[in-house]
């Protein structure tokens, strides 16, 4: 395993979601770790990151409704989504921050009634 997001699925507006991300240990280990969104071929984008230590950033567009976590023992970053959107409708990968080049498999959301 190298990266492989799972937890995606279809939820309702206002619904929740939390992913989970296994990565190999030689991506996860003392590196930044990100959730990135991809709407389209060419658009992708961080949306969370959290440093080795725990210090969590997000985008605008999901503050107060997206948390991130990471567990260092087990290789895994998660993502908590509260409130959904229908705009949070993508594909989300999980990379370390900054990201390899190799993105692994990533989880659709669906935000729609």
């Amino acid at each position: 395993v190298q990266l492989q997001a799972s937890g995606g699925g279809l939820v309702q507006p206002g619904g929740s979601l939390r992913l989970s991300c296994a990565a190999s240990g030689s991506i996860f280990m003392n590196n930044a770790m990100g959730w990135y969104r991809q709407v389209s071929e060419n658009q992708r984008g961080l949306v969370a990151k959290i440093t080795s230590n725990g210090i969590a950033n997000f985008a605008d567009s999901v503050k107060g409704r997206f948390t991130i976590s990471r567990d260092n023992a087990k290789n895994t970053v998660y993502l908590q989504m509260n409130d959904l959107k229908p705009e949070d409708t993508a594909f989300y990968y999980c990379n370390k921050v900054p990201p390899n080049p190799f993105w692994g498999q990533g989880t659709q959301v669906t935000v729609s009634s």
